[in-house]
């Protein structure tokens, strides 16, 4: 098993809207300074925030699938598919970008928050396929909850979205002091986002320590196959994405 954690003065850092919508950025582009580019077919995570409203005029995408996670407020979605939409804190909106689409996006009201992450799938194939958006409010997501742990599946088993890319996303809650196990299949890496309170994960008895708003890359090899997600003294939220190290399929170069 090899874990490595990122401090936010080791991520990337942007911004939008002259500054109204500024950007921690755990997987960002090369010329932002973060110290990971990609993790497998995870391509781009942006933690985005914004005091008051703002937006970010259309551009165009192409090939990747794109989701926006909500944590707070709300986040309008307009495209040129026609689309003209809000998710509130909670929701999601997802784009399969395939041939091409131009999308705008505005922050409303007050304390808008929540991520942009960017999956990889064959490129070569999906710009040959049509684009298309989807959106589900909180409700639709999937939640278990035992032991003082809370886990909401925003991407796999039980969840409305769907990708082409090998991606399972998940929303994790502790209680101060739970802990919450989870299997890694070999091959694969799970990306974690600290939102609120820190903690450790621990594997084989080894405990790796870790502070709110870190990111932490695990990546297991062929003998390992769980660890554990402690809380420390406060509550402890993180997002968690479990993807594959490796694709049969080549990677775009940033």
């Amino acid at each position: 098993m090899k874990i490595e954690t990122y401090s936010p003065e080791r991520q990337g850092t942007g911004f939008f809207d002259g500054g109204k919508i500024t950007e921690q950025k755990p997987i960002g582009f090369p010329r932002e300074g973060g110290a990971v580019t990609r993790v497998g077919p995870l391509f781009y995570w942006a933690w985005f925030r914004a005091e008051a409203p703002a937006a970010i005029g259309l551009h165009p995408h192409q090939g990747f699938e794109i989701v926006t996670y909500v944590l707070s407020g709300e986040v309008f979605h307009g495209d040129t598919l026609g689309t003209r939409s809000t998710v509130s804190a909670g929701g999601a909106q997802a784009m399969r970008t395939g041939s091409g689409v131009q999308h705008e996006e505005a922050m409303q009201g007050e304390g808008t928050e929540g991520f942009q992450i960017w999956f990889e799938p064959h490129l070569s194939q999906s710009i040959k396929t049509a684009p298309s958006y989807m959106q589900f409010e909180h409700e639709a997501f999937p939640v278990s909850r035992e032991d003082g742990v809370e886990v909401k599946t925003v991407i796999g088993e039980g969840a409305p979205l769907r990708f082409t890319a090998d991606a399972k996303m998940h929303d994790v809650r502790l209680a101060p002091g739970a802990s919450y196990a989870r299997p890694m299949p070999a091959g694969y890496a799970l990306a974690a986002l600290a939102i609120k309170g820190g903690g450790r994960w621990v594997h084989r008895e080894q405990a790796y320590a870790f502070g709110e708003r870190d990111f932490i890359v695990l990546q297991a090899d062929a003998e390992d196959n769980a660890v554990v997600l402690q809380a420390g003294d406060d509550e402890l939220r993180m997002a968690i994405v479990e993807i594959p190290i490796q694709v049969n399929y080549p990677l775009y170069r940033k």
